[in-house]
This record gives C-alpha cells, structure tokens and sequence, in this order.
C-alpha cells in the first residue's frame, strides 16, 4: 500500500475526518476527541491508531503525564494528497479544454456548412459564473 493510499484508506471513515477537522483547529488529547464526536475511549483509540499508522497524525506525551498524549496532524501526507488533486484536476481540466475545441471546432464546421456567419464560441453562464452557477474553476 502506498502512502497515498493509506491516507485516502484512513480518510474514508467519517469519524476520522472529523477526528482530522478537530485537529486542525488545534492539537487535543484523545479523551477531548472522543468526548468531540461522542465515543468511547477505545473506539476513539482504534480511530487514532489507524490515523497514526498513516502518518496523519503524531501524538506528543504530555510532559507531566507520560499517559497523557496529545494529537495533532502532520503536514507531510496532505501535501502529498493535494500533489495528487492537482495532477487529477490538470489532467480533467486538459481534457475538457480538448472537448471544447473539439466542440467550438464543430461549431464552426457546422456554421459554415449551413452558409451561417460564424460566430465565435460563447462561454455558459456556469463557466462565466452565471447567477445559477458558481464560476468554473480556474
């Protein structure tokens, strides 16, 4: 298993994403977790586990109290999330701006087989941020 995959694996369960969305606001012991989304203790710990093997998160001792351990992310395995997000939006965004001149393409053959002026291509309201849909992402 790749680390990609493990960090998807870890992110497919809604109690650990939401595990991910209290540690972003701040890092927290696991009894606040647990207590954050209602669990017990060690079905929390089973979460935590699963997220720690990841690499999501590091858990730091408490210096007082070696029993103690603070979770907080790790910013490494969600950098390599968004490499990964950005490389699956280029490669759509590089198809769909093929099938739109492939499209605008037509359009004109089109045009011009009916003896019509050619007009050029005009963008959707959805592309142009039209009232009905947001703007297409750039």
């Amino acid at each position: 298993m790749t680390d990609l995959d493990a960090t998807l694996t870890a992110l497919a369960d809604p109690t650990r994403r939401k595990v991910v969305d209290l540690l972003r606001q701040s890092p927290r012991p696991a009894g606040e977790l647990a207590a954050s989304v209602a669990m017990s203790a060690p079905a929390m710990s089973r979460h935590l586990r699963v997220l720690r093997a990841s690499g999501l998160v590091e858990a730091e001792t408490d210096g007082d109290d070696a029993r103690l351990r603070v979770y907080r992310l790790r910013r490494e395995p969600f950098t390599a999330l968004q490499a990964w997000l950005d490389q699956v939006q280029a490669f759509w965004n590089e198809q769909l701006g093929a099938f739109k001149a492939h499209v605008d393409a037509h359009a004109v053959e089109s045009q011009a087989a009916a003896g019509e002026p050619a007009e050029p291509a005009r963008p959707s309201q959805a592309a142009a941020g039209g009232p009905d849909e947001p703007a297409a992402p750039a």
